[in-house]
């Protein structure tokens, strides 16, 4: 039983035409035997679906179409994709105030110090409790 990856990778090579015949037969026999594997390749192929809906265009032009379509969408708007030019906002510019006293850039100075110093005492004490 193949998992539900494997299933929808299989899936995107047939809708995608990219088996060859022996492939190919095998996936066309699994389509009327398996119902997962059916419904994985109907459901791929309604998705591709969205890119028939376009005008018929030529080689350069259809991926030019492809590439505008995914700089519209939402999640491609701060990747500075978008068609406009428009550069990505900086989220950080500056740390205008100190860090808050939680993480490692805390542990700098004479606490850093003490706080390492205490840890291998730490560790070689139970290293010696282990060995008596």
């Amino acid at each position: 039983m193949a998992s539900e990856s494997d299933r929808i990778a299989r899936a995107g090579d047939y809708v995608l035409g990219l088996m060859n015949d022996l492939e190919r037969e095998r996936a066309e026999r699994d389509l009327e035997i398996d119902p997962a594997f059916r419904d994985a390749v109907v459901q791929l192929a309604d998705r591709m679906h969205m890119f028939d809906r376009a005008e018929p265009a030529d080689g350069e032009e259809r991926w030019t179409q492809i590439t505008q379509r995914i700089a519209e969408l939402p999640q491609m708007r701060s990747s500075g994709l978008a068609g406009n030019g428009a550069k990505s906002p900086t989220v950080i510019r500056n740390l205008s105030r100190r860090p808050h006293g939680i993480g490692l850039h805390t542990l700098g100075g004479r606490r850093g110090f003490a706080v390492a110093v205490g840890l291998i005492m730490a560790f070689v004490l139970g290293y010696l409790a282990g060995k008596l």
